[in-house]
Formats: C-alpha cells, sequence, structure tokens
C-alpha cells in the first residue's frame, strides 16, 4: 500500500511531465482503436447490406460473379424461360428474373460521369419486388418504360439530380437516354454506389442484348420452407447446372469479398500505429529515465530508510501502469471519434458510412488498453530497473542513477555487430538472382540496421553532433557552443529521442527512393518500348472495357495514321510437352508491334501476326522447350480449340507486356464467337507525320460524348503514373506523420524535462549575464541539433534501404535507381524547423524562471 500511495503522489506530482509521454499513449492507441472501429463499422454497413438485399435463393449461370466486369463488357446471362421452371420447383413462393450489370457508365446532360469517386460501382439493374426489401421510392414512381429511370437518393443529392432529368446510359450495346421518372432511397446505408433503375424490357434490350434473357432469378421460399431446402428443390427441378446460393451463402461471398480489401487496409493502418507505437516506446523511455535522474536524491533517502530495490522498482512501474491506463482510456475515446472522422473523410470521396452502424465490439477497447499498458510498462522497465540500483549514499550527494561505464561500451559493441549483420544483410540483398529471395534478406537487413542505429545512438550521438554543430551552432557563438554541449551533455537520452525521429523519416526517405526509382524506371521504359504517339484507356485506371461506339469514334478521327485494338483472351495452352496452363493472349493488330517495340530472341514478331500463328514468352519457351516452328494447342474460352504455329519468342527484359504472348485479332475472332469476344481495355494509336497536335486534339474531341476514357500521349501517361506513385506516397507519409509527431512530442517532452533538470544551473547562467533571448535561443538550438541529429541518421538509413530495395527491385524490370533529392533535403530542412518548433514551450518557459528561485533549487 505505502508503494502505490508513493507512485500515485509521485504521479500527480508530476502530471505536467507525463502530459506529453500520455498523449504519445494517447495517439497511438487511439490509432489502433480508431482503425479497428471504422473497419468493424465498415464490415457492419456490408454485412446489412448483403443481408437485405440476397433473395432466398439465387439462381445465377455458373462460373458467374468471377469478375464484376466481364470482359465481353456483359454479364453472364440465363435464358428467360428458366424462370417458369425454377416457379415450379417445390416450395417455391416466388420467382423473378432480375439484370444487373455493372459495365455502365451513366452521364448527366452536361456528359458528367454520374459514378461514385470513391471507386464504387455503377450499378444498372431493372426494378423488382426484391428491391423493395432494400429501397423505397420516396420520390416519382419506377420507370414503365423505355424513356424512364430511377437513380438512388444519394446520387441524387450528391450531383442536384430531380425529376425529369435526361440521363444518357452508355453499355457494350450502345448507348440510349431516359429521363428521371423516381427516386429511390435506400433502407440501409448505401457504401457509395450509384445505382440506375429501368423497366425490364429495356434492362434486357439495352444492357444484355436480347429480351429473353436475365443475369439471375431471386427466388423466394414459400412459408415454412427453409433456404437449404429450398435450395435443393430448386437444383432437383433444374435440368442443366446453374450455380445456387442461399441468402446466408450470398451474403457471405459478398462479405468474403469485400473482407479481403478491407483487411488489406485493417493491417496496412494498424502497421502503421505500430510504427507509432515503436516511437512512443522512445518517449516513455525518456521520460521515466530523466524523472529517475531528477529523483535520485529522493530515492536515495527512501532507500536509506528501508524501502528495498524491488519497492523502489515496482514504484516506478506503477507509475507507468498510471500514465497507460490515463492514455490507453483517452485514447480509446479518442478513437472511436477518430473512427467518425475517417467515416466522414469517406464520406467527402463517395463512399457513405453511416453513424448509426458505428460498432464498437467489446475486443476494441480490451486491445486498446492492454496495448497501451504493456507498452508503457515495458518502456518504463529499464528505467524502474535502473531505479532500484540507487543506493542510499546516493542522497548524500548531487548525482545521478549510477553510470555503468562497461555497460556503455558492452551496448557500443553489440549495436555495431547489429549494424554490421545488418548492412551486410543488404548487401546480400543486392546480389540475390531471385526477387524472392532477396526479399528476405532485404526485411532482415532493415530490421537488424534499425535496431543496431538504435542500440549505437549514444555512440553515434557524439560523433554526428559535433560534424552538424560545427556547420550550424558555431556560428551562433558561445550561445551555440552551449547547445552543443548541452545536447552532448547526455549521449543516451539524446540518442533514444533521435532515434524516435528516425524511424518515421527512415521510412520516408526509404519510400521516397522506391517511388522515385520506380518512377524513373517506367519511364525509361516507355521511352524505350512504347512507339505509338497517344494511349486510351480508362479514366479511373481500373480496366473498364472500352466500348464499341467510342472505338468507332476514335477511328474516325482525323490525322490518325492507325488505331490498334489491344484484347486480353482466356484460353488454356497445352505445350508440346503436354503440360497445360491457363494463360492470357493479348490479340491485336499487326500495328501493334510498331506501338510497342518488343525484342525477339528468336523467329519474326511481324509473323506471330500472320494466320493461325503466335508468339510467346522467353520465360514460357524456357519452361516448356518451345522452339519456332512448334505448334501449340490452344482452347480458348468461350470458343473453339485451335492449332497456332509459334513464329516468335520475345525477350523477357521488359516491364512492359512482360511474359505477354501475341496473336492476331482475326486469329482470335476465327476462334471466338463474336458475342464472347473480350472488348478492348485500351487502345493505341498513331498520328500522321507532322500532325500530332492535330490528331492528339481529334483524338480528344472524339471521345467527348464519353467522360469514362481518356486520350494521353507518351508525356501525359507518363506524368499519370508519377501521380498515381505520388498520390500513394502521400497517404503512406500521412500515415507515418502519426509516428513522427509522437517523435516531435518526445524531442519536446526531453527539452522540457531538461529544463527542469537543468533549473538552478540556468539561474545561474542568468545570474551571471546570460539574458532571456540567449537562453531561449540555446534551448531552441538544442532541440534543433537533435532534431537533424535524428534526420540525418533516418535519412541516410531510409536511403541505405531504399537504394537495397531498388537492387531487387531490378530483377523485376525497375533497373533505375533515382535519389530524390529535392524530397530528401526538403525533409532534412524541415526536420530544424520541427526542432525549433518543438522548442517554443521550453525555451519560454525557460525564460520566464525567476533568477533567484531558480539558483535556490536543490
Amino acid at each position: 500500500m505505502t508503494v502505490l500511495k508513493n507512485s500515485l503522489r509521485n504521479f500527480f506530482a508530476h502530471k505536467g511531465r507525463m502530459a506529453l509521454s500520455a498523449v504519445a499513449v494517447l495517439l497511438s492507441v487511439a490509432f489502433v482503436s480508431g482503425t479497428l472501429v471504422f473497419t468493424d463499422t465498415m464490415n457492419t454497413t456490408f454485412d446489412k447490406l448483403f443481408a437485405v438485399t440476397a433473395s432466398d435463393v439465387t439462381v445465377t449461370p455458373k462460373g458467374s460473379g468471377d469478375k464484376d466486369n466481364p470482359p465481353t463488357g456483359r454479364p453472364e446471362s440465363l435464358p428467360a424461360s428458366l424462370v417458369q421452371e425454377v416457379a415450379a420447383a417445390e416450395g417455391v413462393e416466388s420467382a423473378e428474373g432480375a439484370v444487373v450489370s455493372l459495365s455502365v457508365t451513366v452521364v448527366d446532360s452536361a456528359n458528367k460521369n454520374m459514378g461514385s469517386d470513391g471507386g464504387a460501382p455503377t450499378i444498372a439493374a431493372n426494378w423488382t419486388k426484391n428491391e423493395l426489401k432494400w429501397m423505397d421510392i420516396t420520390s416519382g414512381h419506377a420507370p414503365r418504360g423505355p424513356t424512364e429511370v430511377m437513380v438512388d437518393a444519394d446520387t441524387a443529392d450528391r450531383h442536384g439530380l430531380k425529376l425529369g432529368d435526361e440521363l444518357r446510359t452508355i453499355a457494350v450495346t450502345g448507348d440510349f437516354t431516359a429521363k428521371i421518372s423516381g427516386i429511390a432511397t435506400f433502407k440501409v446505408t448505401n457504401p457509395g454506389a450509384a445505382v440506375v433503375y429501368y423497366d425490364t424490357a429495356t434492362a434486357q434490350r439495352e444492357l444484355l442484348g436480347k429480351e429473353d434473357l436475365f443475369t439471375q432469378i431471386l427466388v423466394t421460399a414459400a412459408p415454412g420452407v427453409g433456404d437449404e431446402q429450398l435450395k435443393k428443390n430448386v437444383a432437383a427441378q433444374l435440368e442443366r447446372p446453374y450455380k445456387l446460393q442461399t441468402a446466408k451463402e450470398a451474403a457471405d461471398a459478398g462479405r468474403e469479398e469485400v473482407g479481403s480489401f478491407l483487411d488489406v487496409m485493417k493491417y496496412a493502418m494498424l502497421g502503421f500505429a505500430g510504427i507509432a507505437l515503436l516511437v512512443g516506446i522512445f518517449l516513455i523511455v525518456n521520460t521515466f529515465s530523466m524523472l529517475v535522474t531528477q529523483r535520485t536524491r529522493e530515492i536515495g533517502l527512501m532507500r536509506a530508510i528501508g524501502s528495498s530495490r524491488k519497492q523502489v522498482n515496482r514504484s516506478v512501474l506503477v507509475e507507468a501502469v498510471l500514465l497507460g491506463v490515463v492514455g490507453s482510456i483517452a485514447g480509446v475515446a479518442a478513437g472511436v471519434g477518430l473512427a467518425v472522422g475517417l467515416m466522414k473523410m469517406m464520406g467527402a470521396v463517395g463512399m457513405n458510412l453511416s453513424t448509426d452502424d458505428l460498432t464498437v465490439k467489446w475486443t476494441t477497447p480490451a486491445v486498446g488498453l492492454t496495448l497501451g499498458i504493456v507498452v508503457t510498462v515495458l518502456a518504463a522497465y529499464i528505467p524502474a530497473r535502473r531505479a532500484g540500483k540507487v543506493s542510499p549514499m546516493a542522497a548524500l550527494r548531487d548525482a545521478g542513477t549510477p553510470a555503468d561505464g562497461r555497460a556503455g561500451l558492452v551496448r557500443g559493441i553489440i549495436g555495431l555487430v547489429l549494424t554490421g549483420g545488418g548492412a551486410a544483410a543488404l548487401v546480400v540483398a543486392t546480389q540475390a538472382d531471385k526477387a524472392s529471395e532477396g526479399s528476405l534478406f532485404l526485411g532482415l537487413g532493415v530490421v537488424l540496421s534499425l535496431i543496431g542505429f538504435i542500440v549505437i545512438g549514444p555512440l553515434l550521438a557524439g560523433v554526428v553532433i559535433r560534424v552538424i554543430s560545427a556547420l550550424v551552432l558555431r556560428m551562433f557563438g558561445p550561445v551555440g557552443r552551449m547547445a552543443e554541449r548541452n545536447a552532448l551533455r547526455n549521449p543516451r537520452r539524446t540518442g533514444a529521442t533521435g532515434a524516435a525521429l528516425m524511424i518515421g523519416l527512415a521510412l520516408v526517405a526509404c519510400l521516397s527512393v522506391v517511388g522515385s526509382s520506380m518512377v524513373a524506371s517506367a519511364t525509361e521504359e516507355l521511352d524505350k518500348s512504347v512507339g505509338a504517339d497517344f494511349i486510351v484507356q480508362s479514366a479511373a485506371n481500373d480496366g473498364r472495357e472500352i466500348v464499341p461506339k467510342a472505338q468507332q469514334a476514335l477511328e474516325k478521327a482525323p490525322g490518325i495514321a492507325h488505331v490498334t485494338e489491344y484484347r486480353v483472351v482466356r484460353a488454356k495452352i497445352t505445350a508440346p510437352d503436354g503440360r497445360t496452363e491457363s494463360e492470357q493472349l493479348v490479340a491485336a493488330d499487326p500495328t501493334y508491334a510498331e506501338d510497342l517495340r518488343r525484342e525477339t530472341v528468336a523467329g519474326d514478331l511481324a509473323a506471330a501476326y500472320g494466320k493461325d500463328a503466335m508468339s510467346v514468352g522467353e520465360d514460357y519457351a524456357e519452361r516448356h522447350g518451345v522452339k519456332v516452328g512448334d505448334t501449340i494447342e490452344v482452347a480458348f474460352r468461350n470458343g473453339k480449340s485451335a492449332d497456332l504455329k509459334v513464329a516468335a519468342i520475345t525477350s523477357d527484359d521488359s516491364n512492359v507486356d512482360k511474359g505477354a504472348m501475341y496473336t492476331n485479332l482475326t486469329t482470335a475472332a476465327r476462334y471466338v464467337p463474336a458475342d464472347r469476344m473480350p472488348q478492348n481495355v485500351i487502345m493505341f494509336a498513331e498520328a500522321e507525320d507532322g500532325k500530332e497536335k492535330e490528331a492528339y486534339a481529334a483524338l480528344k474531341k472524339s471521345l467527348a460524348d464519353y467522360p469514362q476514357y481518356k486520350v494521353q500521349n507518351q508525356t501525359d501517361f507518363k506524368q499519370d503514373l508519377k501521380d498515381q506513385v505520388g498520390q500513394l506516397l502521400n497517404i503512406v507519409y500521412g500515415l507515418l506523420a502519426l509516428a513522427i509527431i509522437v517523435a516531435i512530442l518526445g524531442v519536446v517532452n526531453t527539452l522540457a524535462l531538461s529544463v527542469v533538470e537543468r533549473t538552478r544551473e540556468i539561474g545561474l547562467m542568468r545570474a551571471i549575464g546570460l539574458s532571456r533571448r540567449q537562453l531561449r535561443r540555446m534551448i531552441r538550438l538544442e532541440s534543433v541539433v537533435i532534431a537533424l541529429f535524428g534526420a540525418l541518421l533516418g535519412l541516410g538509413l531510409g536511403m541505405g534501404w531504399g537504394t537495397s530495395a531498388q537492387k531487387l527491385l531490378a530483377l523485376e524490370g525497375l533497373g533505375v535507381l533515382e535519389i530524390p533529392w529535392p524530397t530528401i533535403i526538403t525533409v532534412f530542412v524541415g526536420s530544424a524547423f520541427v526542432g525549433l518548433f518543438a522548442a517554443l514551450v521550453p525555451a519560454f518557459r525557460a525564460g520566464r524562471m525567476n533568477v533567484l528561485n531558480a539558483i535556490a533549487t536543490e
């Protein structure tokens, strides 16, 4: 009980000094808790949606659901006559044919895409009785003919649509227009999809091309008939095999599909939360180390009057538990707020998540509290052990905790060994023959070198800070020299403070190097390989097929020498060695050989576009012993089998179409029915000589009615690639900002406690003439040099990681190493401003000290 009382007294006596450490725990736990609440809420939203939209039993074509966007642009379908056959099964109350397609684009009268900006699909369907389970018509009426369409209320609100507005639907079968006859509101949360409804005949004709087809049959069970029994009855009624799912199976399938995406997002965010927790450990270690040092005399007196080492140790750990509890409870509460903020942010980009579905499972606070408390206690364990070693004699001298020179030597040796081992692993990774093998050594090298730098930090502080001080601080005269000596006074503390900042900046530098190298490598590859002047593809870069009308508009554009079609056909390919593999063939026009310059290791690529000919990649040829002139059996999906002659073997020393097999579009069309032929996912165009600008403008004008596609010249394409990588890196940097914020708090806390520790010294300096302005400058410069120390270590370490990663990626074709010096320099200079910012409050408080009171402090 005495230990607890003493711990409580010390905790509340130093609550101001504990505050920043508590904030670090709060931020880390909040990120973990917020991530769990956010993903659990998304799961709840989708679970409710899938549960309410599924019919008792759903009948779909066998093999359907493999892709959201079928390559033909038309969803797999069923004969309409099947509805009556299903309705005749025992236990069926009703059966209804439905049409659902995700391969559509809907635009308004101003030609603006009505789809979601957040990546959710546009769903086109016929209005059925099943929709009433999850939709209410809140304005107007359901569509009654080919000139009417109904939209969901969220889409109407987002784009300002109202009754009577005209919408144009773009599908693979053609374009058609209709006026809004009604607006339907979701009974459950709509995660962001845009939904449009047509009458059944229009949906069949315009989305499937025929009026006697459906994409699914929705079956409702008669009273007292279970879903599983109904499924068996329907299966027994059908003469041909179809895919049957109960409501639970359909919901589980949808949940699994969405769950894989949510899991990736959840674990990625938890990973960044883990990094923030790691950084927070340094802050907590420093806080308790300094508090223990400042209470040396107090601890010595406790030992002198009979307190044991265990009691002193336990006293510090109890304080850590209190800190962990307070920070974790606040963190869990803040996590719920963070989750709500994330939901609002997702709403701004088109994914709607209602706070009515906010899900806080009991596991979330349990995980948050456990994590925060355990991490805090572990971080405080070393300072607590150090406190237990304080002898009773320490109360009689003005000294800190016992120093152990031998321990420092051992630490230095261990740090050097770990750093050397990490460097060796990184070197081995760069020498690997396969990326999969090298990645193991890369991961080992990153971990060992990071731990090594953390352990050896105090040793490096003495060298690096002197160098930085010589370049930065000496110009400030005596104040600069005092700042340097203050930073060097306790290398262990400086090393830990700098290491916290080092971790976040090392990851920033590493990812910057990898991202810049990827862009540079891709740009070089494009310059070397792509001969086409223009590339046409989906504006969302989602592989959406190019509808025939858009293709026809492209081909009619003036100033174009040729337009190349590019279709990806699936097939089972049997090599001469008898082994069969599922592969994808690129069925293209012969002009594609001009649009993409591919080197061959054997044969002539132009000959691969001849009748019943093809090419294979170098790796495939080596794996199966294929030579030019060999015949390969190709069983086209949804088509016939053909024997194609190998006319060329292409080099795999390329990232563009690496390993691709080519054949002529006319060859594929001979074996695949026209209605089963995949649509173009990308097209290429070449301008007539000297007409590049005119052709570029003409192509853009030709696609003015199709906002879902974009025309790019090579400069546009490279910039688009750079922007995509940049957006990804910005998201990562945003998540890493949490760790950097915690590191900044560490600098603030270290300086604040350091000021308290040096109160008497500061008073004496003020007494002998140091002005308040000079004092504040000294503390700011000390903060700057510590921040620059952490930045230099982090950026150097990160560039080493990034360089090793790029050497490994070179095995996959990313052969250009590019160091983003502007980013590196900006981050380094920015670190100096971080140091200045971190020192504002400690410097202000130091400047306001009463000189006489400071001198009188013991």
